[in-house]
């Protein structure tokens, strides 16, 4: 997938005119990118569109005009988009109770290696970015990539194909199978 430059990134005075549109058509996009893995878990691929959003929105909160500090932002949101024949999500630990966090945070050490996406029965282990789980605390945001194999890519392109997110992490197993619409969004990615 082609890295975001400065020219991608709207000045914040045209931003900000063009947010509200913006900000609903990201919104549209994410909604069938958009993946919970059982109760806790939540997954939502990432792409140029999601990321250009994600920087525009970082360039208006901290007001940056400065080149050199939105080219600073551009290279961390750079990171999280994925690599040729790759797809990359935000994996998200979303609790509701207060009371729930620890346990549950707890409970999800080491999802880190146990998260797939299955593809036609080809199943492709996430790889977590490091830094975000030590012993025995994780972090409730992940930034995880697939990097599919040639027979994936090709079922993910192909119509029908079951396409599945699947934790086999211990006292956390769980599949979800992605909706048409998402494995169109996906594939899209990998054109």
């Amino acid at each position: 997938m082609k890295k975001l430059t400065l020219a991608d990134i709207r000045p914040l005075r045209l931003y900000e005119r063009a947010r509200d549109a913006a900000r609903q058509r990201v919104i549209e996009l994410k909604r069938a990118r958009r993946v919970a893995l059982g109760e806790h878990v939540t997954l939502v691929f990432e792409n140029r569109a999601t990321m250009i959003f994600q920087v525009e929105e970082m360039v208006r909160a901290e007001e940056l005009a400065d080149p050199a500090k939105i080219q600073a932002e551009i290279e961390v949101y750079n990171s999280l988009l994925p690599d040729e024949g790759e797809l990359s999500a935000t994996l998200f630990v979303e609790i509701v109770s207060s009371e729930a966090i620890r346990p549950t945070l707890h409970r999800l050490v080491g999802i880190d290696e146990h998260v797939s996406l299955v593809v036609g029965g080809i199943a492709v282990r996430a790889q977590f970015e490091a830094g975000r789980s030590e012993g025995e605390r994780i972090s409730a945001v992940q930034y995880v990539k697939f990097p599919l194999p040639v027979e994936a890519r090709r079922g993910l392109a192909t119509a029908g194909t079951e396409v599945a997110l699947v934790s086999d992490l211990p006292g956390y197993e769980c599949k979800t199978v992605l909706s048409e619409g998402t494995r169109e969004s996906l594939a899209e990615d990998l054109e």
